[in-house]
């Protein structure tokens, strides 16, 4: 009994040394009688090359993050878009984009005077800068004007705007105060040495009403003994004001001449609310005028108003300005720099760089090769030569600094032909076919149609191959007939395509079960 069941395992070892020859021949697409057998070391699992992480355990290299509506926007961090949508991941390991890349040949660039500066890290040379005007120095300014009632009987100086001298005579006049004034201190001493012997007593009245003339005349600024006054400039200046005629009657404390010393004046500018941090008082600065162009004035900061006008959002800051040369004239228009001291290191680039069109900003990036890609760019603060960069570029990075106007052309030309098709088409090869616009279907509900700007708003749900959460957005339509006869609050399925980057059509909608919200 023990050797027929020997027999019977024998015969089963047998079988499945067969069975398993078969499988390993066939998973390898071998015949047995074309091909030898198959070692069983080839049906092993494949191993990973020496030195290689599992794919499951390997950490991939996020170089930024990019516009989820194909928008030419980056970020360098996580953030979202106006509409609350998360910006996608772009990785090391994925293929370059060289969408709106340019490609010069080094002739072309040397014909375009090409060229480049690097970005870098540094402290931005950011002056406040401002616009006043030239005033005159309320310091230097002498009114002359009598302290007694009389006519004026000649005027030297006849005009407004004639430089004046220090004491040189200005006019000259007639009182009849300083006559009577006069003729009572000759009878008050004549009294006081008649009577000095003879009545003690009449002497001394005498002698008071002489002293209270005199001291009548010394408050008029006048001399005894006078009786036509000629009064005389206290500085050097300009005669701002004559407010007399000759033959003309004044009164006490009518001023009849205005003289300014412009030697030195006033520049008051204008600085808005939120440059007061960086202005101080005995802060050097810097004043053009537009009437002497290639000049520039060294001043000082000599006053910071403490009030803020509430109209403009400005506070008035006076500088002082040495003006011997007499160059500047009071109402003359200024442009102010105020000096300040190096800020914190930026990251920087110069200001022809920038090419800014009231909609966006862009630097032109240089790639190497030929290669120049147009770079969104968040700005900041603007120096003379150069303007920081908040976001878009980083220190190192190598951008156009003449010629980037044609360049952004060309680019943007490219980006232009890019929707009809491949405009790069090598000699004698025949012209491609137009790449395939992007398509999508979504359900949603339609909410409002715009004929007027042919568009649509819908609702719809999440759309994974964009990466879309269930959001309501604007649409536009292929044409009018698109949306024909379906009204707002309609469940629809719709099909759109992206033709450029951020603008969506709708091709086709159809409605879908239940007919409203």
């Amino acid at each position: 009994m023990k050797f027929p069941a020997r027999l019977s395992l024998a015969a089963i070892a047998v079988a499945l040394a067969l069975g398993a020859g078969y499988w390993a021949g066939s998973r390898h697409g071998l015949h047995p009688a074309a091909e030898p057998p198959v070692a069983p070391t080839a049906v092993t699992a494949p191993t990973a090359p020496a030195g290689t992480a599992p794919a499951a355990s390997s950490e991939r290299k996020v170089l930024y993050y990019r516009n989820p509506m194909g928008l030419p926007d980056t970020s360098p961090v996580p953030k979202k878009d106006p509409m609350g949508m998360d910006y996608l991941p772009v990785y090391a390991d994925e293929a370059p984009d060289d969408r709106g890349v340019v490609r010069v040949s080094p002739a072309r660039v040397q014909v375009l005077g090409v060229k480049t500066a690097l970005v870098e890290t540094r402290a931005l040379d950011a002056p406040v800068r401002a616009v006043g005007r030239v005033e005159v120095n309320e310091r230097a300014v002498f009114e002359v004007a009598p302290r007694f009632e009389g006519w004026i009987e000649r005027l030297h100086v006849n005009a407004v705007g004639d430089p004046v001298r220090r004491g040189q005579p200005l006019f000259t006049v007639y009182s009849p105060e300083l006559q009577s004034a006069d003729e009572e201190l000759r009878i008050a001493e004549r009294l006081q040495r008649d009577s000095a012997d003879a009545d003690p007593l009449a002497a001394a009245a005498a002698a008071r009403l002489a002293e209270a003339t005199r001291a009548r005349l010394r408050n008029w600024e006048v001399a005894p003994g006078t009786q036509r006054q000629t009064f005389h400039a206290p500085a050097n200046g300009i005669v701002l004001e004559k407010n007399a005629v000759q033959g003309a009657r004044f009164m006490p404390g009518q001023a009849i001449y205005r003289i300014a010393d412009l030697s030195t004046v006033w520049v008051m500018a204008d600085v808005f609310e939120q440059d007061l941090a960086r202005v101080a008082r005995g802060q050097p600065a810097r004043a053009v005028f537009d009437a002497l162009p290639g000049r520039d004035f060294a001043a000082r900061v000599a006053y910071v108003s403490t009030l803020l006008d509430t109209a403009t959002r400005t506070t008035r800051v006076r500088l002082e300005l040495d003006n011997r040369a007499g160059l500047l004239r009071p109402g003359m228009f200024a442009h102010v720099e105020l000096a300040r001291a190096p800020s914190v290191p930026r990251v920087v680039v110069p200001a022809s760089a920038v090419i800014d069109d009231g909609h966006r900003q862009v630097v032109l990036l240089a790639l190497g090769e030929g290669r120049f890609r147009p770079q969104p760019v968040k700005l900041g603060r603007r120096g003379r030569d150069d303007v920081e960069v908040l976001d878009g570029v980083q220190s190192g990075d190598r951008v156009v600094v003449s010629a980037n106007f044609l360049i952004d052309s060309e680019s943007r030309l490219k980006a232009a032909l890019s929707n009809l098709g491949d405009a790069d088409t090598h000699a004698g090869a025949a012209t491609p076919a137009p790449p395939a616009t992007p398509a999508f279907e979504a359900d949603g509900v339609l909410e409002e149609i715009d004929a007027a700007a042919n568009s649509v708003t819908l609702t719809h749900g999440a759309i994974p191959a964009l990466k879309w959460p269930e959001m309501t957005m604007d649409f536009g339509l292929a044409s009018p007939e698109v949306a024909a006869g379906i009204s707002p609050g309609t469940r629809v399925r719709f099909r759109f395509e992206q033709r450029a980057p951020g603008e969506f059509v709708v091709t086709r909608i159809e409605r879908t079960a239940g007919t409203s919200k």
